[in-house]
């Protein structure tokens, strides 16, 4: 396929399959003769959380970086933990919080995320759906630095929730778990998916990438088309159009099958299954980028319609820069991240006190028809927007 990066079409004349080892190897031959830098740099990257490599290997002191900080210190001062729920949206923006932690080492946003999450603990919460499971993600980065036995129960709540009490439908984790309608929707893979990557990671329990790699395959054989890209559900009862594809469902599978290879990359291993999903997938992407703006439209079949949208586009280049840090891809897909940021960019405007706002962030969205979609007014300023732009800005800095 022509969108495919030349890192991954050399793995497979090497290997004679799309291996993320074969990838690796090319990676490697690359450092010694002194090309490729940037991307071979990233294999001292093995900590999940606070490892001066990751930071070095971003540029803390970029215009890229400080506008990321700026963004979530507005957002830090404008929106008080008690107001952030416990759901995929809040958990979103404390995942990037602890992404841009990594690079800044900005006490102001542990704090932020810690208070966040101790608060709920305090609270109490409840593991029922999918959406339930992304405040895991600053449990385990606070786990990479110490041991704390309440975070430690918020990860085994969302790791008993996924490997024994989550309904399935054929195998797959169904989104709206223990209160809704049995059905799969791709939201899903980076909801469980980041958790079950990162803690995998961090425990060095296999098991858990493993079941990621079960879940996006379920999810990949029922909800991919020819195209590469995803439809939005599977097993859903009501009126869906299934000709469409929806930008943000898209760009959480992206993400979290980048960082799921990433991991896989630096323990030398394998999954060619995985490695088609996400190449299949991205050439489906790359084909759908608006060549003016470098963003894409909500739905990334039906270009010039609806609206361009900034999380999409945001995670995408997040995902796509990650894939090039650790040699999954090449200059052709990081070119694309690179406009795709440039247009993110251009979604940040300055408020009345001249600080830093994210808008044309399409508001949360269930399943539907194209009407529905959009009838989904944009947004500004909504948590899981802007952890999206924090998350691009910070993965294709230095770049």
């Amino acid at each position: 396929m022509s969108g495919r990066s030349a890192t991954l079409q050399r793995a497979r004349k090497l290997s004679g399959g799309p291996t993320v080892a074969a990838a690796l190897g090319v990676l490697l031959a690359w450092n010694a003769t002194g090309c490729g830098s940037s991307t071979s740099s990233a294999l001292c990257d093995e900590a999940v959380a606070g490892e001066a490599c990751y930071a070095s290997n971003r540029d803390p002191s970029s215009q890229q970086v400080a506008l990321a900080t700026e963004i979530a210190i507005r957002y830090i001062d404008e929106h008080p933990v008690q107001q952030e729920f416990w759901d995929w949206r809040a958990g979103v923006l404390m995942f990037a919080l602890t992404e841009l932690h990594r690079v800044t080492g900005d006490a102001r946003l542990r704090d932020y995320y810690q208070r966040w999450l101790d608060f709920h603990i305090d609270r109490g919460y409840q593991i029922l759906v999918s959406d339930n499971c992304p405040p895991a993600l600053a449990a385990i980065s606070l786990l990479s630095e110490t041991s704390n036995d309440a975070y430690q129960q918020v990860v085994d709540d969302v790791l008993l929730y996924l490997t024994d009490l989550a309904p399935r439908v054929e195998g797959g984790i169904s989104h709206l778990g223990l209160i809704g309608v049995e059905s799969l929707w791709v939201d899903s893979l980076f909801m469980f998916g980041m958790v079950l990557t990162r803690w995998g990671e961090l425990s060095g329990e296999t098991r858990y990438l493993d079941l990621f790699s079960e879940q996006l395959d379920i999810f990949a054989s029922r909800m991919q088309d020819e195209s590469g890209l995803l439809v939005h559900a599977y097993g859903w009862p009501g009126e869906i159009d299934t000709d469409i594809f929806w930008a943000r469902g898209n760009s959480w599978v992206t993400a979290s099958t980048a960082d799921y290879l990433r991991v896989r990359v630096l323990a030398n291993q394998t999954d060619p299954r995985a490695e088609q999903i996400f190449a299949d997938q991205l050439e489906g992407i790359l084909q759908t980028q608006d060549s003016e703006s470098g963003m894409w439209w909500t739905l990334m079949n039906r270009q010039g319609e609806i609206y361009l949208e900034t999380s999409a586009t945001a995670l995408f280049s997040y995902a796509i820069a990650r894939a090039y840090r650790y040699g999954i891809v090449g200059d052709e897909e990081l070119g694309a991240a690179l406009r795709a940021v440039a247009g993110v960019k251009e979604a940040i405007v300055e408020d009345e006190d001249g600080r830093p706002v994210v808008t044309g962030i399409s508001g949360p969205t269930d399943l539907g028809n194209y009407d529905f979609y959009a009838s989904v007014p944009l947004q500004e300023d909504i948590s899981y927007g802007v952890g999206a732009a924090i998350l691009s800005l910070v993965e294709t800095s230095g770049l």
